[in-house]
């Protein structure tokens, strides 16, 4: 008899903990991918794309001011194989990851030589360097973060951001 009441007490606690857990926003970032050929050569983003879930995304879950890690999990991965021409920047080709400096006014784009990092993990002396880049409001809000690239013509390209109303975005091109 002391079995069956040892098995009734944790059947019960189990319920009682999957009841708890269930109860709590399980907020989940997939991984997602994007990828675009621009004369001839491959340029691709890995990330983590997490979602609104009613949250205000701009200036308060993305905080202006701090760097941020562009999307959620593992630090944003850029793998382009050709050198590019990136706003200010003149990227040779590899992968590196790239996190970006929102406020309110203006986004900053980092490229940092470290990829594959936990998003918290941040390396400032890591920077290949930082660009602006162009920001714009949507009209209709965006429920979950994208990464986008754009063929634009040529060896011409762009880089897009977007979520919730923001899209930041940053042309480039393919070097020959």
């Amino acid at each position: 008899m002391g079995h069956m009441r040892t098995l009734r007490v944790g059947v019960l606690i189990a319920l009682l903990c999957a009841a708890a857990l269930a109860q709590r926003p399980r907020y989940t970032s997939p991984p997602a991918q994007t990828a675009v050929t621009v004369a001839g050569k491959k340029v691709s983003v890995d990330y983590y794309a997490p979602s609104m879930h009613g949250r205000k995304v701009m200036g308060e879950l993305v905080p202006y001011g701090q760097v941020w890690c562009t999307g959620a999990n593992i630090a944003t991965g850029f793998t382009t194989e050709a050198n590019l021409q990136i706003g200010d920047l003149r990227l040779p080709h590899g992968t590196y990851s790239i996190w970006t400096l929102p406020t309110e006014r203006e986004w900053t784009l980092i490229v940092n030589k470290e990829s594959g990092q936990f998003h918290l993990n941040y390396n400032s002396s890591l920077d290949f360097g930082r660009t602006k880049m162009n920001l714009r409001t949507l009209p209709s809000p965006v429920e979950t973060f994208r990464v986008e690239l754009r063929n634009d013509g040529g060896n011409k390209g762009t880089l897009a951001l977007v979520w919730e109303k923001t899209e930041a975005s940053i042309p480039f091109t393919v070097l020959q």
